[in-house]
């Protein structure tokens, strides 16, 4: 209700001015009431307010204007009316609307115009000093006010744009990642087909002289059909709400790597001073290309976020568990990222979690990660492997 109200006013400012001139001639009025002002002081008190509709408009004239009513009032010998609220309203929207710069001038236009009103219009130094006085502070509240009110516009538009830069970067940020997984589904793809393609070769020239391994290796390529099926589905999924590629960039597709490559990304991670140890448990279960992969990158970055936030001379542990659904995986680390990082929640700043978040989900995994209890970092997933079902 109330911003209904404000926003009507906003849109017709001329009828808020008008009210506020008939406010100050019924602030006025008991004054009148008990004087013998007759209809030469109502006329008067009339005069003085109605320039107070056009404040908003031309506030320096509306004030000039004011005070030379008021100031013909006291010559025309109606001394009954008091014109102070009317400049006070009059005064403080030239403070309120006009920069602090524009606001001196009719200040001491208003000095220069009381001291001609004590020597000639007969004014007392008491009704010139109140005049002063009220004169200022409303003058002071209106700088104060749009000094106030264009601090906090600048607050808003820095936090929109702030706002709007994140969801950008956001944006941008899982662009980049579901191009990155596009380019991964290429090489699973490729491999596939270019294995599916060579057993189809073999089972075509041996169909009639030995029929046995003939359907024996067309039973591989159904399996290696499948097993691209599974990888489509699941790393298809994570670009359902991507668009097409914009700019057809030519980058050089090169294999993806796997679990049987942490070793070597383990010697880079030692190389810029971080000691990590791997230990496996179990023995994978004829894994195809999605799922190492899928390791390797969530290893990767938890190694990198390792380098970047555990400080110097820390030590990293992974432990790659192989279950019966899958994989059960572990990164902790020692240093001192827990206690940058935890201000930030669960999710510290970095776009790197949001990658390893979603290729989690495409095995039916989540990602946690947070400090430990007393320093140190941990991530952890566990990632299902089947029919391609996440």
């Amino acid at each position: 209700m109330v911003r209904r109200i404000v926003a009507r006013a906003r849109e017709h400012p001329r009828v808020v001015d008008a009210a506020w001139a008939g406010l100050v001639v019924l602030a006025n009025v008991p004054v009148l009431a008990d004087g013998h002002a007759g209809v030469a002081g109502w006329g008067w008190l009339c005069a003085v307010c109605l320039p107070l509709v056009w404040r908003r408009t031309a506030p320096v004239l509306v004030l000039y204007v004011t005070v030379g009513l008021s100031l013909a009032s006291y010559v025309a010998g109606v001394q009954e009316v008091h014109p102070v609220t009317a400049i006070a309203v009059a005064a403080y929207t030239v403070g309120r609307h006009r920069p602090w710069r524009r606001v001196l001038p009719p200040v001491v236009a208003l000095g220069t115009a009381f001291l001609y009103g004590t020597l000639v219009a007969g004014l007392r130094w008491d009704d010139v000093v109140t005049l002063t006085s009220v004169v200022t502070a409303a003058v002071l509240l209106g700088v104060t006010l749009q000094t106030r009110l264009a601090y906090l516009a600048g607050l808003k538009e820095r936090a929109e744009r702030v706002e709007r830069e994140r969801d950008q970067q956001a944006h941008l940020a899982v662009a980049a990642e579901r191009a990155r997984i596009a380019r991964e589904v290429h090489d699973i793809v490729t491999h596939n087909l270019a294995v599916m393609v060579a057993l189809s070769d073999g089972a075509a020239f041996t169909a009639t002289a030995a029929p046995e391994r003939a359907a024996d290796t067309m039973g591989k390529v159904s399996a290696a059909g499948r097993e691209a099926l599974a990888d489509m589905r699941r790393l298809l999924g994570l670009l359902r709400d991507g668009g097409p590629d914009t700019a057809g960039e030519m980058v050089k597709l090169a294999p993806q790597p796997g679990v049987n490559d942490l070793d070597l990304l383990l010697d880079q991670v030692r190389e810029a001073g971080v000691r990590v140890t791997l230990v496996r448990e179990g023995v994978p279960d004829g894994w195809g290309p999605g799922p190492g992969l899928a390791i390797y990158r969530i290893v990767q970055e938890a190694l990198t976020n390792t380098i970047k936030h555990a400080g110097p001379d820390a030590a990293a542990r992974i432990r790659l568990s192989y279950t019966s659904y899958g994989a059960d995986l572990e990164i902790t680390d020692d240093g001192r990222g827990a206690s940058v990082l935890a201000g930030a929640g669960p999710w510290p700043g970095g776009h790197g979690l949001a990658g390893m978040a979603e290729r989690a989900a495409a095995y039916g995994g989540r990602i946690e990660a947070g400090p430990l209890p007393d320093r140190g970092w941990r991530v952890h997933t566990r990632l299902r492997f089947g029919d391609g079902s996440a």
